[in-house]
């Protein structure tokens, strides 16, 4: 099997719903970290200091056959098309071990998506 790993980068208020969404539409789980970060444009600014915003991070390790189905929902449903909202990118994985709970499930996937 090849994996993806599908990272987005959200703020926290959208993080409970990109999770439900993934898992809706199949993906068997998630790594949520909490960041901060600026963007194109500057913070707010408080006496001086600037005010960085909270953001997280929510990582998921899917088969590849389940990319795109998956930035579809996120995009739809979690409103990425809204400025602000996020950003989700997807990185190839080489290797993967740990995996053996969730195998059932990834075959599943796969034998309903190629047969």
């Amino acid at each position: 099997m090849k994996f993806k790993l599908i990272t987005a980068m959200v703020k926290p208020d959208v993080t409970d719903l990109l999770v439900d969404t993934m898992k809706e539409e199949g993906a068997t789980g998630a790594t949520i970290t909490p960041a901060r970060g600026t963007g194109i444009n500057e913070g707010k600014t408080f006496f001086g200091l600037t005010i960085e915003d909270q953001t997280d991070i929510v990582t998921f390790l899917v088969e590849e056959h389940m990319v795109m189905k998956l930035l579809d929902a996120i995009e739809t449903k979690c409103r990425f098309d809204k400025p602000g909202t996020g950003i989700a990118f997807v990185t190839s994985i080489e290797y993967a071990i740990g995996l053996e709970s969730q195998m059932s499930v990834f075959k599943n996937q796969a034998r309903e998506e190629y047969f």
